[in-house]
C-alpha cells in the first residue's frame, strides 16, 4: 500500500543539467537500485535530439531495460509529436509533453510558441488515440513555469488558467503542475491548484513537480500533499533543472521527501536506508557532480520507523 507516490526524475531531469555524461551501465545500475528501494514510477529520459542533450542519447536502450523491471512505470519525456513517436516505439509507459505557461521561455525550450504548442498538443492526441489501447501511454502535459519566470518573470495566474483549460479540453489524459524556475511558495500553490481544480476537475491534475532552487521546494510539496496531491517529483541527491531557464537548479531531493512523508505516517513504499545506498553509488558514478540533500549529510535518526 502506498499513500503518496514519489516520482524519480533524476535519469532525466537530473542528468539533463549536468555536464558529465554518466555511461548507460551506470544508468541502468541506478534505475535497477532505486527500483529495488521501492520506485514504482521511473522517468528514465527524454526523447529529443542527441546534440542537444548527449547526456540522455540512450533513452531508448534505458527504456528497454527498465521495462523488464517488475511493477515499475517507465516514463519519459517527449518535447513534441516525434518524441512521443518515439517514446511509442520504445515501449514507454507515460509520455509527458513540457508546455511553458511563459511564451518566451516556451520558444526558449521547444521553439514553439503558445499556438503552435497547443496544436503539437492536439497533434500527439491525435496520434495516441489511433493506437491500440495496449499500446497507447498514458499522456500528461507538464505545466512549466506556471509560477514565474527567469526570463518573463511573473506568469499571471488567469494565463496559466486559460491555457490548462484549453489542454485539458483537447483530450489530455492529465496535467502536472511545475515550479521550472523554484518560484512557488506554499500560499500561490494552494491557489493555483484550487482554481486549476475548479476549472477542469480534480481528476486531470493530481501531481505536481516542484524546485528546490531558493529553498521552498519541501514546504510546497508539503502543502500539495495536505491538499490532496497525491504524486510527487523529486530526484535522487537533488540533481537536475532546466537547461533553459536561466538559474533554474535543484529538484526536490528525493531521500529528504521520503524521510519527511514516512516521519509523518505517510507511506511512499521506499526503503530509505536503501535508497542512500543508492545515492551513495550515483555519487561514485558521478564524481565530478555535486549532490544535495539534508538526510544524506546528518543520516537517520535513532528515532526514524518508516510508515507501517
Amino acid at each position: 500500500m502506498r499513500d503518496i507516490l514519489i516520482s524519480e526524475v533524476g535519469p532525466r531531469d537530473g542528468l539533463q543539467n549536468i555536464k558529465s555524461i554518466l555511461p548507460t551501465e551506470a544508468k541502468k545500475r541506478w534505475i535497477h537500485g532505486q527500483h529495488q528501494a521501492g520506485a514504482s514510477e521511473i522517468e528514465v529520459g527524454s526523447f529529443v535530439p542527441a546534440q542537444l542533450l548527449p547526456q540522455l542519447a540512450d533513452t531508448a536502450e534505458l527504456v528497454a531495460y527498465a521495462s523488464g523491471l517488475p511493477d515499475l512505470t517507465v516514463s519519459v519525456l517527449a518535447p513534441n509529436k516525434r518524441g512521443l513517436e518515439a517514446a511509442v516505439k520504445s515501449g514507454a509507459h507515460k509520455g509527458s509533453i513540457p508546455f511553458s505557461m511563459s511564451e518566451s521561455h516556451s520558444i526558449k525550450n521547444v521553439r514553439k510558441n503558445h499556438p503552435q504548442m497547443l496544436e503539437e498538443v492536439r497533434s500527439c492526441i491525435e496520434f495516441l488515440r489511433q493506437l491500440p489501447r495496449d499500446r497507447r501511454p498514458a499522456f500528461e502535459v507538464s505545466i512549466s513555469t506556471a509560477f514565474g519566470c527567469t526570463i518573463e518573470g511573473e506568469v499571471p495566474e488567469d494565463q496559466v488558467l486559460r491555457l490548462v483549460e484549453q489542454i485539458v479540453a483537447l483530450g489530455a489524459d492529465e496535467v502536472c503542475l511545475c515550479d521550472t524556475t523554484g518560484y512557488a511558495n506554499p500560499v500561490q500553490l494552494a491557489r493555483l491548484l484550487e482554481a486549476v481544480w475548479a476549472n477542469c476537475g480534480r481528476d486531470k491534475m493530481d501531481s505536481v513537480h516542484l524546485h528546490n532552487t531558493r529553498g521552498q521546494g519541501i514546504a510546497n510539496a508539503l502543502r500539495a500533499v495536505e491538499l490532496g496531491i497525491t504524486t510527487v517529483d523529486a530526484s535522487l541527491g537533488g540533481l537536475g533543472g532546466c537547461p533553459f531557464a536561466p538559474g533554474a537548479s535543484g529538484n526536490i531531493v528525493t531521500e529528504d521527501l521520503v524521510f519527511l512523508l514516512e516521519s509523518m505516517g505517510l507511506r511512499t513504499g521506499m526503503d530509505l536506508p536503501r535508497l542512500l545506498e543508492v545515492r551513495e553509488q550515483l555519487q561514485r558514478d558521478l564524481p565530478g557532480e555535486e549532490l544535495y540533500g539534508f538526510v544524506a549529510a546528518a543520516g537517520l535518526p535513532k528515532t526514524y520507523t518508516a510508515a507501517a
